[in-house]
Parts: structure tokens; C-alpha cells; sequence
């Protein structure tokens, strides 16, 4: 459902994050937007995903119908942000540095994060609800702590040693940092902004 699609925008943004990082000019060919998607709002929502030093400098994309995604503007700091998912229930805009989107790949694949790429991901409007334990769960269930995010900050990518600091609780104080995905290969440190 929701988690589907959220796993298909990162899925699409770590692959036009690494085709920015190359150096590639165009991502895939671009669908229709709906019309009240124009591009000066898409900008605008994607930039509101990180601090404004570098979502002004970010490449920032978007999801067209089909799973099309589309550079509304090319970055020169190595960061890609996406606008919200009208789709989902909350706010989701998102940003991801290089490492971040390689450990996204991987977390999407099924394989294990590459060792030593610490990365960053900002979603400083929110974060679509999400499972707290299970990286593949796609609704909430009685099992697997469907947890709300809140506007945060993710280190991805770290030692597992460097998670052995923080709550690694199934149902954390979502005010305060917190392991997502504990235990699991994709555990990752969640850091509330407000």
C-alpha cells in the first residue's frame, strides 16, 4: 500500500541520486504533473525537507504517474530531495546525501549496506508512518510497533557499535533519538526535530 509506494519514490530517488552523482544530466522521461502539482511547488515542498543551506543547493526530483521521476533542478552539493507524496497520510519530503541513498539501494534490494558509508537523510516536514521493527512491513499489525516519525534526521549507515548508545525499544519515545529497525541490518539512528 503507502509503504509500497514509499519504497518505489526511494527506490527512484536513490537511483536519480546516484545518476546526479555521475554526473548524468536527465533522469527518466517525465509524465504529465497533475496541475496542481507545478514545479514551483514541488521545489518548494522538496526543499522543505532540509535545512535551507542545502536544499538550496540539492538536486531536487519528482515522482511523475507511471513511477517516472523527473530533475526539477540540478544540485551541485550531492544531496537529492523529493517533494511530499500526496499519497500518503502525512508530510514526507525528503533528502538524502550519496551514502544515504546507497544504504537506501541496499535496504530496497535485500542486500547488506555497503561498510563504511555513513549517510544523512533529512525529513524536517515529517514522516510517513512506519513500522518501528520491521523494514518490509507494509500496514500496521499488532506485531511490528507502527510508530509516528515526525519531523527528524537520519544517520544511516554507522557501525552497529555506534547504535549500542541510544533506545533500541520496539515502542520508543518518538521525542527523543531512537533505533529504527533495530537489530536488523537497516537499523538506523532517528533524530526528532521538534
Amino acid at each position: 500500500m503507502q509503504s509500497k509506494f514509499i519504497a518505489a519514490t526511494i527506490i527512484g530517488l536513490a537511483a536519480v541520486a546516484t545518476v546526479s552523482s555521475a554526473g548524468a544530466d536527465k533522469a527518466a522521461p517525465a509524465a504529465a504533473a497533475k496541475p496542481a502539482d507545478s514545479d514551483a511547488a514541488l521545489i518548494k515542498s522538496a526543499m522543505s525537507a532540509a535545512p535551507a543551506a542545502v536544499g538550496k543547493h540539492a538536486t531536487l526530483i519528482a515522482m511523475e504517474a507511471g513511477g517516472q521521476m523527473r530533475t526539477l533542478r540540478k544540485g551541485t552539493n550531492g544531496f537529492t530531495c523529493m517533494p511530499d507524496n500526496p499519497a500518503t497520510p502525512g508530510p514526507d519530503p525528503m533528502c538524502m546525501d550519496a551514502a544515504a541513498s546507497d544504504w537506501v539501494h541496499a535496504w530496497m534490494t535485500h542486500k547488506p549496506p555497503p561498510a563504511g558509508k555513513v549517510g544523512l537523510m533529512y525529513m524536517l516536514a515529517g514522516g510517513t508512518d512506519a513500522s518501528n521493527t520491521d523494514p518490509y512491513a507494509e500496514k500496521p499489525s499488532t506485531e511490528n510497533h507502527w510508530i509516528n516519525t515526525g519531523p527528524h534526521v537520519m544517520i544511516v549507515g554507522a557501525d552497529a557499535s555506534f547504535y549500542d548508545a541510544y533506545p533500541k525499544s520496539a515502542d520508543p519515545d518518538t521525542k527523543s533519538p531512537y533505533v529504527m529497525w533495530a537489530g536488523t541490518p537497516y537499523q538506523h539512528l532517528m533524530v526528532p526535530i521538534r
